[in-house]
């Protein structure tokens, strides 16, 4: 064997050993990763569709667009696991054999995708073919394997998130989901609500930490995020705290810190740096105004609000700085719709949406209650 050889051996074990260790970490070991080969060309691809996305003007475009982005992604991760292996095992082949440098790459794809069509008759070439074949086949094993437990985490993520449309109108907004409880009479069921919210927290903070590819999952509704939703839950909560402490319940409080713990989680995932203990007095980017008349709302809403906008100022912002920037960030960079109090969108044509609260018809009211239809 020449040193060139021997080089091309090393070369390609090298190769083979850091393609599986990538593939078992992304796919196998419950753990955000650090970046690796095809990691780092997936986040590539990311980006890439993400910069295509960003001259869409048209949100509903965009987010057809983005729909498929993250599937192709996906496909992308595995021709380049398919690929990189290829490479390796080929210079191991040629290393060991005695067959011309572009033949041993013939061999290495005929044992990568177990056609057998063109083997070199000695042990040591066969040996190889042997060990490739079963990786080719281990690689799309995990990848289809992988499928279901994505998909499994990306319902149970989206269900609560769909129950929001209903709840807090769509985009989901805090304000509004506080008001409509209050509006129909089942503010009681509230502490279920923050309850649930704070039990999913958790589970996405697991689920996508461990598996990336899920915050870039898009809703089935055109409207519907889940950063979006978690914020709207968030703000709600944080507004029950702020002006109604002695009516707020307790799983108030702690959907909000689990609900910040998520999205640090996933902020470190995501590489977005972030102070981890900031002051209840450092400034966020929600204009006092604009949570005045959210007090306001809520107030002709039938909310029992014990302290004034001035007042609950204070003990908001000292809540919402602990995830408003994060929230902002996340839903800049997954293009998240453009709703109401979660921050600035790249080219976001057509402005900020809000959400509609339908007409609460009744008998001997067809038109609904001209005093809600103000406050639509």
């Amino acid at each position: 064997m020449t040193p060139l050889k021997a080089l091309a051996v090393v070369a390609g074990t090298a190769v083979v050993v850091g393609d599986v260790s990538d593939l078992m970490h992304s796919l196998i070991v419950p753990r955000p990763i650090r970046r690796r080969t095809v990691t780092a060309l997936a986040a590539v691809a990311r980006r890439t569709l993400n910069l295509v996305a960003a001259r869409i003007r048209s949100y509903e475009a965009r987010d057809r667009f983005l729909a498929s982005g993250e599937p192709l992604v996906m496909l992308f991760r595995l021709v380049a696991w398919l690929t990189v292996g290829f490479g390796g095992f080929g210079l191991v082949i040629w290393g060991i054999g005695r067959v011309p440098f572009g033949r041993a790459f013939v061999e290495s794809g005929s044992s990568l995708f177990t056609l057998g069509f063109a083997t070199e008759a000695r042990a040591a070439p066969e040996v190889v073919a042997f060990i490739e074949s079963g990786f080719g086949l281990l690689v799309i094993a995990l990848q289809i394997a992988y499928l279901p437990a994505l998909y499994d985490a990306f319902n149970r993520r989206e269900t609560l998130v769909s129950m929001l449309e209903s709840r807090a109108g769509t985009p989901p907004w805090g304000p509004e989901l506080l008001a409509r409880h209050y509006l129909v009479g089942i503010q009681d069921n509230l502490p279920t609500l923050y309850d649930e919210w704070e039990r999913w927290c958790a589970d996405v903070s697991e689920s996508h930490t461990a598996y990336p590819s899920l915050l870039h999952f898009r809703s089935p509704h055109p409207t519907n995020s889940w950063v979006v939703g978690l914020v709207a839950v968030l703000d709600s909560a944080t507004l029950y705290l702020s002006l109604c402490p002695q009516v707020a319940p307790a799983e108030a409080r702690l959907c909000v810190r689990m609900g910040f713990t998520c999205l640090r989680d996933i902020a470190r995932v995501m590489r977005i740096e972030f102070d981890p203990d900031p002051s209840p007095e450092d400034p966020i980017s929600l204009p006092f105004d604009e949570f005045a008349e959210a007090v306001q709302r809520l107030e002709r809403a039938g909310v029992p609000v014990e302290r004034s906008a001035e007042a609950a100022w204070p003990h908001f912002r000292g809540w919402r700085v602990n995830y408003e920037a994060i929230s902002y960030v996340i839903a800049y960079r997954l293009f998240a719709p453009p709703a109401l109090w979660t921050g600035p969108r790249r080219r976001a044509a057509g402005g900020t949406m809000s959400p509609v609260r339908p007409l609460d018809r009744r008998p001997g009211m067809p038109q609904g209650d001209p005093e809600e239809q103000a406050d639509r």
